[in-house]
């Protein structure tokens, strides 16, 4: 808390206070297009294209499930935990978390674009190729896992946090910060979009990371 006197210079993230029901074991087919799911577990199943566009899952579990190729665009996450969920080019554009908690999450070429995160923690795991364009995210902590290349063009991000986080290759292009907490990441490199960090903190050490996308910003060679 700051002194009488002083400002903060970032305000910090709301985390998630997922409380889950009992759940039942969900014993059903496939998952269906807008379909309405509550305090239903979801374990060790394989969701390989499933469509499950449209649907609503509140105070679920979803464990240890494949999501290849699955179909969740404008899916809505309310007061959930998906945990040790994996696979590739699972579909989640324009879908809302909120209250969620994604932990140990083994992911890659996630398309959610345009799709709004509020209070949501990502803890452990790694995620390649994060498509977040034109998403807005608010109160989301992202905390002790990888993103291999994020996309976060365009989007809006508000009281934002990565702790012990590495950001590889990350597009901050376009990107309006407010709030947004990058001095506890373990990696920051920056390929595009440096500029985009107007809004954000970081800790003393860090221009040194981002010197090659200042200079690459700058138009300045680098040679040795």
């Amino acid at each position: 808390m700051a002194r009488k006197g002083q400002q903060q210079t970032v305000k910090a993230a709301r985390r998630p206070e997922v409380r889950l029901p009992g759940l039942s074991a969900w014993e059903g087919g496939g998952l269906e297009p807008d379909g309405d799911y509550d305090a239903l577990e979801f374990a060790d199943l394989d969701l390989t294209g499933q469509d499950a566009a449209g649907a609503r899952f509140m105070d679920c579990a979803v464990r240890r499930c494949v999501l290849d190729e699955a179909g969740l665009a404008k899916a809505r996450f309310l007061d959930s935990v998906l945990e040790g969920v994996r696979g590739v080019g699972t579909d989640l554009s324009e879908a809302s978390l909120r209250d969620v908690e994604l932990v140990d999450a083994r992911l890659g070429g996630v398309r959610m674009h345009g799709g709004v995160l509020e209070r949501v923690v990502v803890r452990g795991g790694k995620i390649d190729y994060l498509n977040l364009r034109g998403a807005r995210l608010r109160d989301v902590v992202f905390e002790e896992c990888v993103l291999v290349e994020p996309d976060f063009g365009g989007a809006v991000l508000e009281r934002v946090e990565f702790r012990d986080c590495a950001l590889r290759g990350v597009d901050f292009s376009g990107v309006r910060m407010v709030d947004v907490d990058l001095r506890a990441a373990s990696v920051l490199e920056i390929v595009r979009g440096v500029e985009g960090l107007a809004g954000a903190v970081i800790s003393p050490g860090q221009p040194f990371e981002l010197a090659p996308a200042l200079a690459g910003q700058l138009g300045v060679r680098v040679i040795a």
